[in-house]
């Protein structure tokens, strides 16, 4: 048996002799739809470059990937491939460019609708990509019916049931967009949508197009027994995919697992004639190499999914390894065949858009792993800014290799720009998901208002006297929550995605608003509407809370933070340790967005970790950069405090030295009076001695807690606070909940061992990870419990200047908050995430 011939001739003839002068028009046709997926294409790669999307790729960059290029490319090509397989009918002329069209027109509503916060637009753009996909497909099952039919007769049931797919999750989507469904319904149908759009829509049609384009790209034989192969594995694919969308809606994890199973072992089957066609003829093609790599990496995602019934940390290897790879791979193949003039214009167009197509591939591959492994963040976006320049540059080449050949009419490149740049619009003005804490308005305005994390953003809104505001106010948290303003106007309690909009007569004076759930408004989810003469926002780079949960934990740190390095390095071998410490006061982010001057040790808070083992020797030289007088107190060392402890002054030096003689989590801090004022504006540090034939671990982290004061240091307003011990906020490392942005790690059966040390200076701490038990604690010196002993542990108790370490065995993926158990403390800064991966 022979491949499929998709070459030149049957990209426009056939045996029909009237199909011969419909040759220039069905290779225009393909330059126009295939134009249209390079267009989303390059609006993926924008939008991931505006919304600073990287590591992690948000709604917006997914739906433009999915829903613009993958969509578009599944609908043109199904079409294609059903039609030169089974040699159906030609469709009238006016159905792919109305199709074309109207498709296009309803993904613009879907994107604008979601990012701008129209649920109808949003619902009525589901709608219409449901309809013209179920038409499509209804007009491939009408035609497929009347079809040759033979050995290719399966391909037309794989992308029926694709399509079943995508009205599925369409309708899922649109659901979802609405804000009608029950709150605590959205995750289940998110996990319900993510899977059956990837594994169905995406999956299903990549499949069925591999069985006659894999060995047509191989330039091979299709081997025998392939179709009877395509149809028992679709019989399994479906009830598959169907079990594991009922089992995420109905929470049945069993029922999802065994479908997940089914789908895999369906979709093992379907690969067997790949791989016997990749025994007959390997990879030399550009095309060949990307296919090949996109369907293992198919293959590594259903085995990952299959363990996890979750996409979640999948969606990069998803996206880039499997779906990106197979388009491009795909199209690289035949955009050169569709677009007709020959052999010679083949050649050409193949010359084009192959360029440098080896860096690129190995590139991309490379780049997958580091996608979806815990490796630092710097390698995560140097991976997707690698991915990203290799998908930028394929649009252009292919986009040279279209527009060489067929160069649209004025009419259509018109139509389609406006689709996209609407889409593109909707994403540039609203796409990053953040709000500004301050908006300044004036005439008739309207503010977008969110309600997520306990906040109410922004927290603040100028405007002139006179001003007309309409306030569209969204539920995003999973809590319900409301917006009351002081003149009387109220949201209804809201759900999750549901939105109203608050109408206020022209603005007079100041208002107040605030969430009425009982609770939420002394939690700090409050705002202010402000009158003002010029309408221009104050500066926003300090904040002068006075009371306990007013900041904004949840709010984005700004793009110049850098967390403090948690993880614990294991004990230098050296007996003698020399460090430099320098005094400095240095202005740091204490919070999200909240800059502080604090007095440091080395410019950070705390200062730096010394580690050493139990009879080392420590030579500590403290050099004062700073502006006052200050001094250092070791707890770890045993000395009288006369001569090392004492003050020295701007430009001078000590040196101070201690031997280590007893292991344990020891505190150090700066010892100039008043303590408590240097303590509490960031002056102390950690010093880990450890314990005799301390074992290995597979992660290692310290903690030091302590309170964050804010206001000008040494100010009569930040020192009584200090003297109440009211502090702002509480932090594990210097900054309020920076661990919540910037997770600690660990992989699936690691065992953990955290060191906490209690900077106070006033307050005691009761560290806790939420999901995971104690076997082991060590706490000022002793073991409370170790390893094998039939008890466990909950919390690591400490007062201000004491130490210790807990360990714990992490048994499966997912997010692990890390608090201290204390929820005034907890709730108001220390608090952090330790983010589990298989």
């Amino acid at each position: 048996m022979t491949s499929i011939g998709l070459r030149t001739k049957a990209a426009g003839s056939g045996s029909d002799p009237g199909s011969a002068p419909r040759r220039p028009q069905r290779s225009a046709w393909h330059a126009i739809a295939n134009g249209v997926v390079l267009a989303w294409l390059a609006l993926t790669a924008v939008a991931a470059l505006v919304h600073h999307e990287l590591p992690a790729p948000r709604w917006l960059l997914i739906h433009l990937f999915l829903l613009g290029a993958v969509t578009n490319a599944i609908v043109t090509w199904t079409e294609h491939f059903a039609a030169a397989l089974l040699r159906i009918q030609q469709p009238p002329r006016w159905w792919p460019m109305t199709r074309l069209g109207v498709l296009n027109a309803g993904i613009a509503a879907v994107l604008c609708g979601v990012a701008e916060g129209f649920p109808l637009l949003a619902v009525g753009g589901a709608a219409t990509v449901v309809t013209v996909v179920a038409a499509h497909v209804t007009v491939l099952a009408v035609r497929g019916r009347t079809a040759l039919g033979g050995r290719f007769a399966h391909v037309v049931g794989w992308y029926v049931w694709s399509g079943a797919a995508l009205v599925a999750g369409g309708t899922l989507g649109g659901l979802m967009a609405s804000g009608r469904t029950p709150s605590g319904w959205h995750e289940p149908m998110e996990a319900a949508h993510a899977h059956v759009n990837i594994l169905g829509w995406v999956g299903l049609a990549v499949l069925g197009t591999l069985f006659t384009l894999w060995p047509t790209v191989l330039r091979t034989r299709m081997v025998d027994g392939t179709g009877r192969i395509a149809r028992w594995s679709l019989r399994a694919a479906v009830p598959g995919l169907a079990a594991t969308v009922g089992g995420l809606l109905a929470d049945l994890r069993w029922l999802a697992a065994a479908g997940l199973l089914l789908y895999a072992a369906a979709a093992a089957l379907a690969l067997v004639p790949f791989v016997r066609t990749l025994k007959q003829r390997r990879p030399h093609t550009p095309a060949s190499w990307m296919l090949a790599a996109g369907t293992t990496w198919f293959a590594v995602t259903l085995v990952a999914d299959a363990a996890r019934q979750s996409v979640d940390g999948l969606l990069p290897l998803v996206l880039v390894g499997f779906v990106g790879q197979t388009l491009l791979g795909a199209l690289t193949f035949l955009l050169p065949v569709v677009l007709g003039g020959g052999p010679a214009a083949l050649k050409a167009n193949a010359a084009v858009i192959e360029r440098v197509w080896t860096p690129r591939v190995v590139a991309v591959n490379a780049a997958v792993p580091l996608l979806v492994l815990p490796v630092p963040e710097w390698l995560t976006r140097a991976a997707w800014i690698v991915t990203i320049a290799a998908l930028g540059a394929f649009v252009l080449l292919a986009v040279a290799t279209v527009t060489r050949t067929h160069r649209p009419s004025p009419v259509v490149a018109g139509i389609t720009a406006g689709v996209l740049l609407t889409a593109l619009a909707a994403g540039v003005a609203v796409g990053g998901e953040t709000s500004p804490s301050t908006v300044a308005a004036s005439g008739t305005r309207t503010v977008d208002v969110t309600l997520a994390d306990m906040r109410i953003r922004p927290g603040t809104i100028e405007a002139e006297p006179g001003t007309r505001l309409v306030l569209r106010v969204t539920n995003k948290d999973a809590m319900r929550h409301d917006l009351r303003l002081a003149t009387g106007e109220a949201t209804p309690m809201l759900d999750q995605g549901e939105s109203a909009t608050l109408t206020l007569p022209p603005l007079e004076k100041p208002i107040d608003g605030w969430c009425t759930v009982p609770g939420h408004r002394a939690a700090g989810m409050t705002m202010k509407i402000e009158t003002t003469g010029s309408g221009t926002p104050p500066p926003a780079n300090h904040h002068h809370a006075t009371e306990p949960g007013q900041l904004d934990l949840a709010a984005p740190m700004s793009p110049q933070w850098r967390p403090y390095d948690a993880a614990l390095e294991p004990a230098p071998g050296a007996k003698e340790h020399r460090v430099e410490i320098r005094a400095t006061e240095q202005e740091l982010e204490v919070a999200p967005g909240v800059r502080q001057q604090m007095w440091t040790f080395n410019g950070t808070v705390p200062g730096p970790v010394l580690r050493g083992k139990v009879g080392d020797v420590f030579t500590i030289t403290l050099v004062n950069d700073g502006t006052m007088g200050h001094g250092i107190d070791f707890h770890a060392g045993s000395l009288a405090p006369d001569v090392p402890m004492r003050t020295i002054q701007p430009g001078e030096s000590l040196t101070y030295t201690f031997k280590a003689e007893h292991a344990g989590a020891w505190l150090y801090h700066c010892s100039t009076m008043p303590m408590l004022q240097h303590m509490g504006n960031g002056m102390y540090g950690a010093v880990i001695i450890d314990p005799p034939d301390l074992p290995r671990v597979d992660r290692e982290y310290v903690l030091v807690q302590g309170e964050l004061y804010l206001g000008q240091p040494g100010s009569t307003g930040q020192v009584a606070k200090m003297r109440d011990g009211r502090p702002d906020a509480w932090a594990f490392n210097g900054t309020a909940a920076g661990y919540d942005h910037a997770p600690l790690t660990a992989r699936t059966g690691d065992r953990v061992r955290v060191w906490v040390v209690d900077a106070g200076p006033t307050s005691d701490t009761a560290f806790h990870i939420v999901g995971a038990q104690f076997d082991t604690v060590y706490k000022e010196g002793a073991y409370l419990l170790r390893k094998g002993d039939d008890g466990g542990a909950q919390i690591l108790d400490l007062s201000p200047g004491q130490g210790g370490f807990a360990e714990a065995v992490v048994p499966e993926a997912g997010h692990y908050p890390f608090v201290d158990h204390d929820m005034r403390h907890g709730e108001s800064g220390a608090h952090g995430i330790l983010h589990v991966t298989d």
